[in-house]
Formats: C-alpha cells, structure tokens, sequence
C-alpha cells in the first residue's frame, strides 16, 4: 500500500519512526514533511498529506502533530478523506472498522511511541466492515462542498 507521511515539529520525530515502521511492513511511504524539529505549521503538511489521498495517490495517511487534532481538523477538510484523531485501540480499530478513516491522526505528546506503533497496525489491519456503516459514509460525502 502506497502510505502518505506528514508531521510538524512535534511529531517528526515519531513520524520517521512510523515511516521505519510502514517500510518494514512492505508499504512504499510517501512523506509529506516537515524534514526536522524546528517549528512550522501543521496546516502545510497535512494538507500535502491529505491531497495524497484525495487524488487517490496514496490509500492511507498517518499524520502526527501534538495532539492529532489539528492534523485531521486540516486533513478533513479534503474531498474523500475521513481523518480520525485516534487516541486507544479501541479508537483506532472504530475508526477503520465503522467510519472507513483513511488518515490516522495521532499526538506525539500525548502517546508513546509504542502505542503509536500499535495503533498504526491495528489501523493498518482492520478492515472497513461496510453494511450500514457505508450509508453513513456515504452521508458524509453528500455534505462536501
């Protein structure tokens, strides 16, 4: 699966972590920036991100910043992409399994690095179980503008 990558300062540390991570996994990783720890705007990478998925580029996005929030808060505002800031495995696997997320949004300050590797694999492994959950989906898209 081709993955896009994106983080401010303070996720760009775990985001070359992660971007080992979905390298060992067989997946091609396209990142998004930002290439250090100095301060930047997360609104720039994670709309380079998010573009990656809204044209069908990449399938999936792992976007990190401080919390998550302000990555997907960007990241949604795309055609097609269904961002979900993720904060427990039982977040993670829902978002997959009944809203169909295809960018994962995660705090670096508020998770370990071994949490943001259990929930990039959960999230990476759980498949959308579609039914129901696909009206829904669906009535999300109707209200983009």
């Amino acid at each position: 699966m081709k993955i896009a990558t994106a983080s401010d300062h303070a996720g760009y540390s775990e985001k070359e972590e992660v971007k080992k991570l979905l390298t060992s996994l067989g997946h091609e990783v396209v990142d998004c920036g930002t290439e250090s720890g100095e301060s930047v705007d997360y609104p720039d990478y994670a709309a380079k991100a998010a573009e990656k998925v809204s044209s069908g580029e990449c399938e999936q996005a792992v976007m990190l910043c401080g919390t998550g929030i302000g990555m997907a808060m960007t990241a949604n505002k795309f055609r097609g992409v269904r961002a979900a800031v993720c904060y427990s495995e039982f977040s993670t696997e829902m978002a997959r399994r009944h809203n169909n997320a295809n960018a994962l949004c995660l705090g670096a300050r508020s998770l370990s690095m071994d949490q943001i590797r259990r929930y990039v694999d959960i999230f990476l492994k759980t498949p959308f179980e579609g039914g129901r959950h696909l009206r829904r989906i669906n009535k999300i898209h109707e209200h983009e503008k």
